[in-house]
């Protein structure tokens, strides 16, 4: 049934895009064309670099392997400081799930004038009822059990320029989780949580000190350039933090246009995060699905994987379907790796893979609402849902 409902949806829109031949179109167009509206035509403003935001909103019913059915309010927007900077984008959303989860992030990433400065933001509160695997991947998923808790994240970063597109910055970083509960543990057995350190309640504070390179021009859907960026941050007790640890993140993704006159995408992604000394609580161990666009390892749950060190890799080429650019498609591999404490060795890969489906919302920001299906080892698989791309 859902198959056929996607079929029928999408041979309605290239119906409607191919009467507009090469035109670029989203789905206002479609949509003012479906109402009979006699000035269809909208003027593609695009590459017009307009301190006026460019909003998409879009309220859906959405579906995750972490979430199952949910109500989402999701929005971003686009903006320009001065025309000599990149675009600033903030993207916010409301989720509400079967699982009674409450989802609320918002992300800005906001360059000023000049690509002077650059402010990056990422503040969440969930409500998150959800399932745990233990430590490793020498897992399955019949050993997920249920944990509940709340919690808040407010990172923040400030970057300077040092030399064209490099910046050097600090950050804060505060993160706290409670009224953590095991619901449902296996019966009489230690679970990998308690035998790690179960606390009902847990807290990360600490400064942060950041590297970043970009030379991407449109951090929504990038269609060229390069993006690296290195964090290093130490909890000590000093801010709070029953303990002292320290962990770094290294990041890095590559567009390449493929063939290089097309608008088809070769992307590549690394994601790198490491417990360097110390204990980190339970819960912010590295982790599927826990980067901060919550995108790792499409094909399993978030949270599927855990342990001391986390090494990610992925590869998208993403490519038009009709010529307008209103519907793309996209095929995708990643590996995952996590490292069993106490040896912190990494001693297997957990792949996944798969195909999905893009739908141009707005033509002017070029944001696509992704709708992708990934498969993973040992009977994982699931949709996954995002406004933009996946990276």
């Amino acid at each position: 049934m859902a198959q056929t409902i996607v079929s029928d949806t999408l041979n309605t829109l290239k119906t409607e895009t191919n009467k507009y031949d090469n035109s670029e179109m989203d789905l206002v167009d479609v949509l003012r064309d479906l109402k009979h509206n006699k000035n269809n035509s909208r003027k593609d403003t695009g590459e017009i670099k307009s301190a006026k935001p460019r909003i998409s909103a879009i309220p859906v019913a959405g579906y995750t392997l972490a979430t199952g059915f949910a109500a989402v309010v999701t929005a971003n927007a686009v903006f320009y400081t001065n025309k000599n900077a990149n675009n600033s984008t903030i993207l916010a959303s409301f989720n509400y799930t079967a699982r009674n989860q409450i989802i609320v992030p918002i992300a800005a990433n906001i360059w000023l004038p000049d690509n002077k400065y650059n402010i990056v933001i990422d503040w969440r509160y969930l409500k998150f009822p959800s399932y745990t695997y233990g430590l490793g991947e020498y897992t399955a998923l019949t050993d997920g059990y249920l944990i509940d808790y709340s919690t808040v994240h407010f990172h923040q970063t400030l970057l300077r320029k040092v030399i064209n597109n490099l910046y050097g910055g600090i950050g804060y970083n505060f993160d706290y989780y409670w009224n953590i509960k095991e619901l449902d543990p296996p019966p009489n057995k230690i679970t990998d949580f308690e035998n790690y350190g179960f606390n009902s309640v847990e807290l990360a504070s600490g400064f942060t000190f950041n590297a970043l390179y970009d030379n991407r021009t449109n951090s929504i859907n990038p269609d060229k350039g390069y993006f690296a960026n290195i964090i290093y941050k130490p909890n000590l007790t000093i801010f709070g933090n029953t303990a002292t640890w320290r962990s770094l993140i290294l990041e890095a993704r590559k567009y390449i246009k493929l063939p290089a006159d097309s608008k088809n995408v070769l992307a590549f992604w690394t994601y790198e995060w490491f417990t360097i000394s110390g204990k980190p609580p339970y819960l912010m161990l590295p982790n599927t699905g826990n980067d901060p666009y919550n995108n790792t390892g499409r094909g399993y749950i978030q949270g599927r994987f855990r342990g001391s060190n986390m090494i990610y890799l992925e590869t998208e080429y993403r490519f038009g379907i009709s010529n307008n650019g209103l519907i793309g498609g996209v095929l995708f591999a990643n590996a995952e790796s996590f490292s069993l404490p106490p040896s912190n060795k990494f001693e297997t890969i957990s792949p996944g893979w798969g195909a999905g489906i893009r739908i141009k919302l707005n033509k002017y920001s070029n944001t696509n609402v992704a709708v992708d299906y990934g498969f993973g080892t040992g009977g994982s698989g699931g949709v996954f849902v995002n406004l933009g791309e996946v990276f």
